[in-house]
């Protein structure tokens, strides 16, 4: 063998080696990415029991909200996820380790209650913690059980996990949550993997890899200040959000009582246009018509289930102004008047990322109204005291 040939056969060899080492590196890495379950492409939407009920929940609840997400029309508008919260368990595991249905208040136990909802054509949703306890430490927490507990979560059919931050053993949610993670993906089901660490390590640093969401705010009130603060910590974080890694302000506080209806319209607004999961937080059984028309808006949801994935931006702060890009070369824009007095609002187009003049054609996402004069510069409304417009915008020429 001359020693061109040799140079040239050690060559192709090496290549061949980079080229398997890079390959089975690819191969772990989309491993250790929880990315691999397929989920959350579009931001989770359906029903979550705290917000309302908080411990005070039973299955006949649980499955009467499914029944109502089905007979309202919700589930065909993309509420699918029906999510139990705390207090579903037994304070004691069993003999062989296993959580435990609380034989009071669920009888039948989880796994039938996931056959329910799932005869529903809908998916259920379950809870624990990164500790010891749950919050309500009212029964145990998954710390140390990871593996047994996340395969019990599948063979129930759960479909979903949220996964609190209580009763810890001191170590950061960096070290506890991963370990929950690839549970999770050996446990031969795919579960969309929430992550409830309150925003207190900043999850959406690190989030992508672990989870399909990620809290970044504490916990939401039924009231106009809450919802305002924690969309305003939840956008610092819009670059981290994409299809299958969302920033999470918290659930839905839409027709539990506490705001007005145009309160609840900015809400569901901004979450829409964050990205954020739209999980209803009231009693789905006795919805009004005001709030089955706010949380059934199709064209805001649409917002929200965009494919594009990208979370909008707080855009202008002296005028408070939100928006940024959907697909198909279309924007959102929402003007928000959070004060206390009336205020006239002017947006530019520019500021959401359209081209100087570009000729603009809006429509007014809850008037469900295409407005008749076309737009070249801005936009202006009047908004009283808490209230808003959103508008999608579609350059036309």
């Amino acid at each position: 063998m001359d020693r061109v040939t040799w140079l040239l056969l050690l060559l192709v060899s090496s290549l061949m080696v980079v080229g398997a080492t890079s390959s089975r590196a690819s191969v772990a890495a989309v491993r250790r990415n929880l990315l691999a379950n397929g989920l959350g492409k579009t931001p989770p939407m359906g029903w979550n029991s705290w917000n309302h009920f908080y411990c005070d929940i039973n299955e006949t609840i649980v499955k009467q909200a499914a029944d109502a997400l089905v007979s309202t029309g919700l589930s065909k508008r993309g509420y699918t996820y029906v999510n139990l919260d705390d207090c579903w368990g037994e304070l004691n595991r069993d003999e062989d380790g296993n959580l435990v249905a609380r034989n009071t208040t669920f009888p039948s136990g989880i796994k039938a209650l996931a056959d329910y909802v799932h005869g529903k054509g809908l998916k259920l949703g379950i809870y624990s913690s990164a500790g010891y306890y749950t919050c309500s430490k009212q029964m145990p927490g998954s710390l140390g059980y990871e593996e047994q507990d996340a395969k019990q979560f599948a063979s129930w059919g759960v479909d979903y996990l949220k996964y609190d931050n209580c009763y810890t053993d001191g170590s950061k949610p960096t070290i506890r949550y991963p370990v929950m993670t690839r549970a999770l993906m050996n446990a031969g089901r795919p579960i969309y993997f929430s992550l409830c660490e309150w925003g207190d390590l900043h999850p959406a640093l690190w989030g992508s890899p672990v989870g399909n969401s990620w809290r970044t705010t504490g916990d939401i009130t039924d009231n106009f200040d809450s919802v305002m603060s924690r969309a305003d910590i939840n956008v610092v974080y819009a670059e981290h959000a994409r299809p299958g890694s969302w920033n999470d302000p918290d659930m839905l506080e839409v027709g539990n009582g506490g705001m007005t209806k145009d309160e609840y319209i900015i809400h569901f607004s901004l979450w829409a246009i964050s990205k954020a999961p739209l999980l209803l937080g009231c009693d789905v059984r006795n919805m009004s018509k005001e709030t089955l028309e706010i949380v059934g808006n199709k064209e805001v949801i649409a917002i929200n289930q965009d494919p594009l994935g990208v979370q909008a931006k707080k855009v202008r702060e002296d005028v408070e102004v939100w928006g940024g890009p959907l697909s198909g070369y279309r924007f959102v824009m929402l003007l928000v008047n959070r004060n206390i007095w009336p205020a006239n609002v002017t947006a530019h187009l520019e500021d959401v990322g359209i081209p100087p003049k570009t000729v603009v054609q809006a429509r007014d996402l809850w008037e469900h109204k295409t407005m008749e004069t076309l737009l070249e510069t801005n936009i202006s409304a009047n908004l009283d005291p808490h209230t808003c417009k959103m508008y999608l915008l579609t350059p036309i020429a």
